[in-house]
């Protein structure tokens, strides 16, 4: 344990070092501090968009699913795969072409002030919930770790995140997720490509996992599972690539570069969504009573394979570097939600109050205040995930999944739908989620998978076939009842009571005119590359240090990989940072 210990203090160090080399670049203004002042290229835009959708709940909850459901899951990846696709031949350029700082900015040109009020409070609302899930993730698998607390866990790791969000605001946040897609990477080929021999082989760890691979246990009815992917693509997109979500391209110094981030993001998801499961899949081979380890977790035990995989089949110092990859996803997905509800409480909540005060508006003051949003924020966030911790008979797949489609689905159906539908009266956005919570709270005492069951005359069902049908039936009726409302107000759309009109026309325009980037630019392309650089060759360097635990020839042989890996990609950004100058 010494080891893995040196690796996560390592790690620690490597973060903080990140947001103390790009505070300067966040000085200067409120934009630099949302957005990094839509600087930023593609590939740190990409990894940032890709990290957002990662999590630690990949390496827990989802592979907890993978370990008992074999293919599954792979399902709700591949759907991820298919909205960054969508992002890339539609959306992600026209989110930059929204010429906005946060995403209410957005909101406010699309569907008028009252609506950006709306959201800007239910948005930040939700933030806490969902950063409270990814957070408290990371506590349960540290916990068994370490056999520390799982409370303790999640303030350390908070107070961490809280510190660089802070500190260096979007250049910090977008910088700390390129390096952690690395640490993700990297840690995850290692252990699949290590899963795979342990195995036999992709046709064995097909043919002999328990259950059967593609249908896995306690699956009746395969029509399920086709279904549950259909309606998975629809609710992806929608969570993925709607205004609020818009904050991930906004980095990006060009419509080009945008687009070029939602291309990396769909690679990186596309790949990674068979990459990051084999090892749970190998454990229900190898390792079948892995979850009977960490009985203490309750219904979380499955949560804990990947552990239980990298603790057996991987050299020593291997559990140290997967807990920094663990911290890499939580801190992206945390330290995203602080920045963000920072630019969306100031622009779109504080500086308006202190117009319509008539007081000056003062650049320097917002950024002051912006900063302690974050921490406030953050300080939320670890409460929201304390209380998340007490939740012991869910596991964390179903948490994720009921947060996700009860609250997130409603609360963005307008957001997405709204870049299509031009023409809605201006209560349309907050009466469609006040709709669409109604319609979650139905689905979720009244119109059950039992009831459905019973009406089809199907027998009884499996816990998973019920926790599968309940997504299932209640993304269908968001998708009829919640998107139908919406788009059906357009028939109530009166032009002349409009005093938004001329803002809307306006909005649309832009989406569709490329944003180019200025003559400023280079310097900034080459900064980030020079800093950057550095920062990936001293993680390279730290890994290859790891070379040195004692760990049989071929263990050592895959830190020396892993750390060439890494060192390659700092090397060539040093290089295009000469380049460029």
């Amino acid at each position: 344990m010494f080891y893995d210990y040196l690796v996560i203090a390592g790690y620690f160090l490597l973060i903080v070092g990140i947001g103390f080399a790009f505070k300067n670049m966040a000085k200067n203004s409120t934009s630099d501090y949302f957005r990094g002042g839509g600087r930023m290229l593609w590939w740190m835009v990409g990894s940032t968009a890709f990290m957002a959708q990662f999590s630690a709940w990949t390496f827990t909850g989802a592979a907890g699913k993978a370990f008992t459901d074999g293919f599954a899951i792979s399902l709700v990846f591949f759907a991820n795969t298919f909205a960054y696709f969508c992002g890339w031949a539609y959306f992600s350029h026209r989110f930059r072409q929204m010429r906005v700082d946060t995403p209410t900015e957005g909101i406010k040109r699309r569907f008028g002030r009252q609506n950006e009020q709306f959201f800007s409070w239910a948005l930040i609302v939700f933030s806490f919930i969902n950063a409270g899930v990814w957070l408290n993730a990371l506590g349960v698998f540290s916990s068994a770790v370490f056999d520390a607390d799982i409370g303790l866990t999640i303030v350390l790791t908070g107070l961490t995140v809280l510190f660089v969000s802070v500190l260096s605001g979007a250049w910090g946040v977008v910088a700390s997720d390129f390096v952690q897609t690395l640490v993700v990477v990297v840690v995850s080929i290692a252990c699949a490509v290590v899963a795979l021999v342990k195995v036999g082989g992709p046709g064995e760890l097909i043919t002999n996992f328990p259950g059967g691979f593609v249908m896995g246990p306690d699956m009746n009815y395969g029509l399920l599972l086709v279904g549950t992917f259909v309606f998975f693509l629809a609710k992806q997109l929608i969570t993925i690539m709607n205004l609020n979500d818009s904050f991930r391209f906004l980095n990006a110094k060009d419509s080009d570069n945008a687009r070029k981030a939602a291309l990396l993001a769909m690679v990186l998801m596309g790949v990674g969504s068979i990459i990051w499961f084999i090892p749970p899949w190998a454990s229900a081979i190898l390792y079948p009573d892995a979850a009977s380890a960490y009985s203490a977790l309750g219904n979380k035990a499955s949560d804990a394979v990947y552990l239980v995989f990298t603790r057996n089949a991987m050299p020593v110092g291997t559990v140290g570097l997967l807990l920094a990859g663990l911290f890499a996803a939580s801190m992206s997905s945390m330290d995203s939600a602080l920045n963000k509800n920072s630019g969306i409480f100031v622009r779109s909540l504080y500086e308006p109050l202190l117009k319509k005060k008539g007081k000056i508006v003062d650049d320097e003051h917002l950024l002051k205040v912006s900063r302690l949003v974050s921490f406030i924020s953050g300080l939320l966030v670890i409460a929201v995930a304390l209380f998340f911790k007490s939740l012991k008979e869910l596991s964390l797949f179903e948490l994720m999944m009921s947060v996700s489609t009860m609250i997130q689905v409603p609360l963005l159906i307008p957001l997405i739908f709204g870049l299509f539908i031009k023409k809605t009266p201006k209560w349309a956005p907050w009466v469609t989620v006040a709709i669409g919570l109604a319609i979650s709270w139905f689905m979720l005492y009244v119109f059950t998978p039992e009831v459905l069951a019973s009406w089809l005359g199907l027998d009884t069902l499996t816990r998973r076939e019920i926790i599968d049908m309940n997504l299932m039936m209640t993304i269908a009726a968001h998708l009829v009842i919640t998107a139908g409302f919406f788009c059906s107000t357009t028939f109530f759309y009166k032009e002349e009571e409009d005093e938004h009109k001329q803002e809307t026309a306006l909005f649309f325009k832009d989406i569709v005119t490329p944003v180019i980037a200025d003559d400023e630019q280079d310097d900034y392309d080459r900064q980030q590359r020079h800093k950057l650089g550095s920062m990936v060759i001293f993680m390279g360097v730290g890994v290859s240090l790891m070379m040195l635990i004692p760990n049989p020839m071929w263990g050592r042989l895959v830190f020396l990989l892993c750390a060439l890996s890494i060192l390659t990609v700092g090397i060539l950004l040093k290089k295009g940072a000469k380049a460029k100058a």
